[in-house]
């Protein structure tokens, strides 16, 4: 029983490694569509891990969930930062590449921004406009996307690397 629950994670490893070469080559590099369609799959792959471990540090380790919350959002957060350098912005110079504090730094508050700028559109649209909570969530989730992306890009992926 325990050797074939191995072999699946280990097949599972083997499949989403090809899924994801598969996505490596799908998108081109130095595109904006190709760079938003890899941020779409950073955010997504992000959030799993967030979630994930979310629920983990919850419900198996017994922590308070303001606690689990702070471990899965920072985790997330470090893994979309890694994989934009590494894979979504891998095209692009990086603007503060030597200072890589002060880039993460950046890369954070970018996202704490987004965080404020859905909480003002989730009011201004259910309190203000009489919106469903869940629409009205969806979406401030799609144009914060755009926001995160948008900013990123601008203040720390904005020029090509040179070729």
């Amino acid at each position: 029983m325990r050797s074939s629950f191995f072999k699946y994670i280990y097949l599972s490893h083997i499949c989403m490694a090809s899924m994801l070469k598969s996505l490596f080559n799908r998108f081109p590099r130095k595109s904006l569509l190709g760079q938003f369609l890899r941020y779409l799959v950073t955010g997504g792959l992000a959030f799993v891990v967030d979630f994930g471990l979310f629920a983990l540090c919850l419900y198996v380790f017994g922590w308070h969930y303001l606690l689990a919350n702070l471990v899965g959002l920072i985790t997330g957060l470090v893994l979309n930062y890694a994989m934009s350098i590494l894979w979504v912005f891998s095209a692009c110079k990086r603007t503060f590449e030597k200072k890589k504090v002060a880039e993460f730094t950046l890369f954070a508050l970018v996202g704490v921004a987004g965080v404020g700028i859905n909480q003002l559109l989730m009011y201004a649209m259910v309190d203000g406009v009489g919106l469903n909570e869940m629409l009205s969530k969806v979406v401030a989730a799609v144009l914060v996307l755009m926001w995160n992306f948008g900013a990123r890009k601008l203040m720390l992926f904005k020029k090509k690397k040179d070729v």
